[in-house]
C-alpha cells in the first residue's frame, strides 16, 4: 500500500505563513512528481505547485512568488511553504504523488487525507 500524510494546516491571519509537509510512504518503484491541490468551497480542486523527479517545479498564477514547493534528499517528502497568505488561499490542501509501485506497472495518482488552511481577514 501507498500512504500520504499530510500535516501543517491550521488557521492563520493574513499576510502570515504556513508550511505543509507531505510524507509519502510504501512499496513505490519511482516518484515521478509530488505536488498540493487544493479545493475550497463550491469549487473545483486545482493545483497549486508541482514538482517533479528532476526538480522541476510549477505554480498556479495565484501563488507565484508567494508559495515554495521543496522536498527532501530522499525524494518522499513534500513541503509547501505558502508566504503573504491571502483569505482566498483558504481551502483543504490535498497532497498528490504520480508514482510507479514496480518498475512494470503504470503511474498512478495518489491522494493524502486532505488538510485545511484558513485565512482570516
Amino acid at each position: 500500500q501507498v500512504q500520504l500524510v499530510e500535516s501543517g494546516g491550521g488557521l492563520v491571519q493574513a499576510g502570515g505563513s504556513l508550511r505543509l509537509s507531505c510524507a509519502v510512504s510504501g512499496s513505490i518503484f519511482r516518484i515521478n512528481a509530488m505536488g498540493w491541490y487544493r479545493q475550497a468551497p463550491g469549487k473545483q480542486r486545482e493545483l497549486v505547485a508541482l514538482i517533479t523527479w528532476v526538480g522541476s517545479t510549477n505554480y498556479a498564477d495565484s501563488v507565484k512568488g508567494r508559495f515554495t514547493i521543496s522536498r527532501d534528499n530522499a525524494k518522499t517528502t513534500v513541503f509547501l511553504q505558502m508566504n503573504s497568505l491571502k483569505p482566498e488561499d483558504t481551502a483543504v490542501y490535498y497532497c498528490n504523488a504520480n508514482l510507479r509501485r514496480t518498475e512494470r506497472t503504470t503511474s498512478l495518482n495518489y491522494w493524502g487525507q486532505g488538510t485545511q488552511v484558513t485565512v482570516s481577514s
